[in-house]
């Protein structure tokens, strides 16, 4: 007997083992949390560990789980150290958690499957990504006002400083400094560009504006305010921080090229009224939302839908931002809500596209709203304290647009992530019952076949 108890508290234990491996997979590959914790309810039940006494605690570097009732206690614990973004990962271990509790699969299968995702190569090689990135970057110079040379410096630059950041990464050097020195190389190769002959491009100053945009958390940001509106409000702050200390070494590595190079403030010749036409701004959305999924390692075979819900995103902001102050045709409404509306359509969109693609929410999503991402306003307020001069009091009129731009850049950025992150939240929650009906008949089927632990039969 005692034997036989010791076997069953080792198959628990081997049990609590899995649903933690499954939580840390989706953990450091940026899943968020709500759905994090979905998938480890799911994993649970498949492994018949009963809801009512199976608690789940989710930190950024730290899953616990334990399982217990008024006699018995058994918890393990995880660390996460290793963050990244693979949304490949997160849509295959949300398949995997649905298939093993329908097909019932042994522990050995579960295990097999679950290591081969954690495993598996991602879907583009290095220097693939090094070159999306690039593309990404140039796909953003357009938006800002370049012409097509100087589309092609920016993603030169975005390319070598991408993977100038890999290295850095793969030596064991800190995330941050990576991205700063990725951010400083990147600033300095674009610079090098303007003594280039002048008559190649008619916009030699706005590569500068796009090189290190591979850089901006998009995922831990939208991730913050998902997380913040479903009430996981220690691990939104916790992305929150980890996304403004990214955003605080891209511009550290940015300033540092500029001071370096002596770069003077070259904004006053630059026009925020943007001049292509919807179809070049169209092909560059696209080309900036293909360049972000291959960051993100979303499947190739979603590479189209993603680049069709940048097109969407950017065409809709720019037709509410835009109208007749600017010589445009649209609604004029500003390029805050212009942002939101964006993210909202393509999120309301992505409801829907996800039973079409089989694929989460955020995967459609989060690459197709980047191309909004207001990288003109940022670089106004870096540059606007860059320059600001103490002793000098026409210093304080940049100063105060600076801020402007700040306020304006950060705005948009939170209502992006708000439009995103809202239809999703509601959809959820209405779509929740099917799903929670199909899951417990499940159980239930379970229960009647004894797969589920009985804490009774650890009783000395």
């Amino acid at each position: 007997m005692e034997q036989t108890t010791k076997d069953k508290e080792t198959l628990l234990r081997r049990k609590l083992d899995l649903l933690l491996r499954t939580g840390k997979l989706l953990v450091e590959s940026s899943a968020d949390t709500n759905r994090i914790m979905r998938n480890m309810k799911r994993v649970a039940a498949y492994l018949g560990l009963p809801a009512e006494s199976t608690h789940i605690n989710i930190s950024y570097t730290m899953l616990m789980v334990n399982i217990s009732d008024e006699q018995h206690s058994f918890s393990k614990f995880q660390r996460c150290e290793k963050h990244g973004i693979n949304m490949t990962a997160i849509s295959q271990g949300s398949k995997l958690s649905w298939r093993a509790i329908r097909e019932d699969y042994s522990l050995d299968r579960y295990e097999e499957e679950l290591e081969a995702i954690r495993t598996r190569k991602r879907n583009y090689t290095p220097w693939q990504v090094a070159i999306g990135a690039g593309f990404a970057c140039g796909g953003f110079c357009i938006q800002f006002g370049c012409d097509w040379v100087a589309f092609l410096y920016a993603s030169l630059a975005a390319i070598f400083g991408m993977r100038l950041r890999a290295r850095c990464l793969e030596f064991g050097i800190n995330q941050y400094m990576s991205i700063a020195i990725a951010a400083f190389v990147s600033t300095l190769l674009v610079w090098a560009t303007t003594f280039l002959p002048s008559s190649w491009t008619s916009t030699p100053w706005h590569p500068l504006l796009a090189c290190a945009l591979f850089i901006v958390p998009g995922v831990p940001l939208i991730n913050f305010v998902d997380d913040m509106l479903d009430n996981y409000i220690a691990v939104g702050v916790v992305r929150a921080i980890n996304t403004l200390l990214m955003l605080a070494a891209m511009a550290f590595g940015i300033a540092a090229a500029i001071k370096l190079c002596h770069v003077a403030d070259f904004f006053p010749t630059i026009s925020m009224v943007p001049h292509h036409n919807y179809f070049e701004y169209a092909i560059a959305a696209a080309i900036s939302a293909m360049g972000f999924s291959m960051i993100f390692n979303i499947p190739r075979r979603l590479l189209w839908v993603v680049a069709l819900g940048g097109i969407i995103a950017v065409c809709t902001r720019n037709f509410v931002n835009l109208g007749a102050s600017t010589g445009n045709i649209g609604l004029d409404m500003g390029l805050v809500v212009g942002s939101f509306t964006g993210a909202a359509l393509v999120s309301i969109i992505a409801v829907k596209a996800v039973h079409w693609f089989h694929a989460p929410n955020h995967v459609l999503t989060i690459p197709s709203v980047i191309p909004m991402i207001p990288g003109v306003l940022m670089y106004r307020l870096l540059l606007g304290f860059i320059n600001l001069r103490p002793d000098n009091m026409d210093s304080v009129l940049p100063l105060l647009k600076a801020l402007d731009s700040g306020i304006n850049s950060a705005l948009v950025i939170l209502f992006i992530s708000v439009g995103v992150a809202i239809p999703n939240i509601f959809a959820r929650r209405y779509i929740a019952s099917d799903r929670e009906k199909k899951l417990q008949l499940m159980i239930e089927e379970r229960k009647q076949r004894g797969k589920f632990v009985d804490l009774t039969d650890f009783d000395a």
